[in-house]
């Protein structure tokens, strides 16, 4: 379809006439281009948002832990109280080979750590080094625990994001200084920056991470363990094998394997499935409203532009005598529904984009961006052809209306 430049002048003073009227179109169509990349953009930040409390935590993976017995079993009341052990670690690993890592855990809540004239409330866990498998760290100085430092039983420590700031308040590298904890010196190995908010026996940033080996010595845990956590091989769903896993640990202990309170298993995989279907669910939301109020906005187009032909009558009749051609008049009133909808459609992209970056630097600390509410290149590359593709067939019915107008009836109009 080849439009000259005389005939964008012509569309241009044609929609200049109708300044109102051609602002109220448009302005659907701003509106209904800003709500669909707006929505899309701040669906994308909010699912990133919550995403963010599950930072670094395996998706396939499940949190053992023991608690009072609500079934009698093998003559034993319920209420009875009892714990896990070390030795169902290696029961878990023997017996459940889908399993991938099986590490133990075990928490001091209310520990005091001190450097200098400075100190922090925090929560001690041991750990094995595997356990990064299950909560990835975020190391932003040094490292994390390693063999060695098991099998030394290394004074070694990982302080958490929270517990550095509070006992390094300059910044700066803390590893190779000696912190206080309670009542034993510990070497700082590394810093771990992650911040999510999944609190396995306290959150990360708030927690000092030593070998488990040296923290069952230190603090008399004997033993036993107050948390295995364990990631299943790939391929793997946890919810296949958690009965197994609760039989195995139950059996040990005199529990029994269908009382599912008295050993949980809370299976992180349903807790990530959940995410994912809500999210699914709100973005069909968002694309319906912002499909359907683009779709209202393209009518309102259509609409706009049956009046203008209707109105032009006479015009359109006396250029199809002097020689113009259906094509012609097919091209002009299409292209003037393509400028009024692109006009509209990229003005409603601009402000949205606008709108989402000011919402990105209002989730921005120390520089780093926290969370984006932007959208992708191409998606805003598809919202520009679905504007193009809408201003098209908005502009189909007045064309199908103008080609049919006849120059003797346009004169008797007149």
């Amino acid at each position: 379809m080849k439009i000259d430049i005389d005939s964008y002048k012509e569309i241009l003073d044609t929609l200049t006439r109708n300044k109102t009227r051609s602002f109220l179109t448009g302005f659907g169509v701003f509106w209904g281009v800003f709500m669909l990349v707006a929505l899309i953009g701040g669906g994308n930040g909010l699912k990133e948002l919550l995403s963010s409390n599950f930072e670094g935590f395996a998706s396939n993976s499940a949190i053992v832990f023991a608690q009072p017995t609500t079934k009698p079993y093998h003559g034993m009341r319920k209420g009875r109280y009892w714990s896990m052990t070390y030795r169902d670690v290696e029961r878990l690993r023997q017996q459940v080979p889908e399993l991938d890592v099986v590490s133990p855990m075990l928490s001091r809540w209310g520990a005091i750590a001190t450097f200098g004239d400075k100190s922090s409330s925090c929560n001690v866990k041991g750990l094995l080094p595997d356990y990064q498998k299950v909560e990835a760290p975020q190391l932003f100085y040094g490292r994390f625990l390693n063999d060695m430092d098991m099998a030394q039983r290394r004074k070694v420590c990982v302080l958490g994001k929270k517990v550095y700031k509070t006992l390094f308040p300059g910044g700066g590298d803390p590893c190779g200084q000696m912190i206080r904890l309670d009542s034993m010196y510990f070497s700082i190995v590394g810093v771990d920056y992650a911040s999510g908010n999944m609190s396995i026996n306290g959150r990360a940033e708030e927690s000092v991470v030593i070998p488990i080996t040296l923290m069952q010595q230190t603090y008399n845990k004997g033993d036993s363990v107050h948390l295995i956590c364990a990631t299943a091989m790939p391929g793997v769903k946890m919810s296949k094998i958690t009965s197994r896993m609760r039989e195995v640990v139950a059996r040990a202990h005199h529990v029994d394997p269908t009382d599912e309170k008295a050993v949980t298993v809370f299976n992180t995989e349903m807790m990530f499935g959940l995410v994912d279907s809500l999210f699914s669910g709100v973005n069909l939301l968002i694309w319906l409203v912002g499909i359907g109020t683009l779709l209202a906005g393209a009518i309102g187009v259509s609409n706009i532009m049956m009046v203008t032909v209707r109105e032009r009558t006479t015009e359109i009749g006396i250029r199809r005598a002097i020689g113009a051609t259906p094509r012609n008049i097919l091209g002009q009133i299409i292209s003037e529904s393509l400028v009024l909808t692109s006009v509209a459609g990229l003005s409603g992209i601009l402000f949205a984009v606008v709108i989402l970056e000011m919402l990105e630097l209002a989730n921005t600390t120390d520089g780093i961006v926290e969370t984006h509410f932007q959208v992708g290149f191409w998606t805003a590359l598809g919202a520009v052809a679905l504007l193009s593709v809408l201003g098209i067939l908005a502009g189909l019915a007045p064309a199908a209306r103008a080609m049919g107008i006849k120059p003797v009836d346009a004169m008797r109009d007149e």
